[in-house]
């Protein structure tokens, strides 16, 4: 579907709002196209499970030095995230939402943040030439395969980051942890260097501490 037409019925069905679709076009996203591979039963039955769930709870931690680290990162990645998110509320529930669906998923913070500034550049409604979506570029087909159907869901950010996490950790697994591999499986670029070059490149400036 071309990207007018898909803008025409996604709004339709009122899932962007007047003041998103004032938004497009979209500035270009280094998206690919991902491959969409026949999934076993087990696979998708756990893939849509781990998908499954409600709004992330407010951490929760053990000692007071995990919440100083916590508080130190949030603050560390909010002051770098500023430049992108000027809206302290936004950036403060992004930043919860990420840690929580990066824990969820045992992935490295910095990597998830690394992806998704190269990615969308933190844009909740970019939209990618290959037709991938939200801040993760989750591709639709990823709706029907693991989710509900309802692609349009994937601007909302929890679920957005959540399936963008969960299909992260599906493909570095089928990697055996490679995280070369494993991005250019997430990008469709399998194998070729400029997207996994550009994500670990990314990924260093948000390390921080709990990462």
């Amino acid at each position: 579907m071309a990207l007018e037409p898909r803008r025409q019925a996604l709004t339709r069905r009122g899932l962007l709002g007047a003041c998103a679709a004032s938004l497009w076009p979209w500035l270009p996203v280094l998206a690919g196209r991902q491959t969409e591979e026949p999934l076993s039963h087990a696979v998708r039955t756990a893939l849509s499970a781990a998908v499954a769930g409600s709004a992330p709870p407010e951490p929760i931690f053990s000692t007071a030095d995990e919440r100083q680290a916590h508080d130190q990162w949030l603050s560390a990645c909010s002051a770098r995230l500023i430049r992108f998110m000027p809206h302290p509320v936004e950036r403060q529930e992004f930043l919860q939402t990420l840690w929580y669906e990066s824990r969820r998923a045992g992935l490295s913070l910095s990597l998830v943040l690394g992806l998704v500034q190269v990615e969308s550049g933190f844009r909740k409604y970019a939209v990618s030439t290959a037709g991938a979506l939200g801040y993760m570029q989750v591709m639709p087909f990823w709706a029907r395969l693991i989710g509900d159907g309802d692609e349009g869901r994937l601007f909302h950010m929890q679920t957005n980051l959540r399936f963008g996490c969960v299909i992260l950790r599906y493909l570095l697994d089928r990697e055996a942890g490679d995280a070369f591999m494993g991005l250019g499986r997430y990008n469709g670029s399998r194998g070729q260097s400029a997207y996994p070059n550009a994500v670990l490149a990314a990924q260093r400036p948000w390390r921080h501490g709990v990462d």
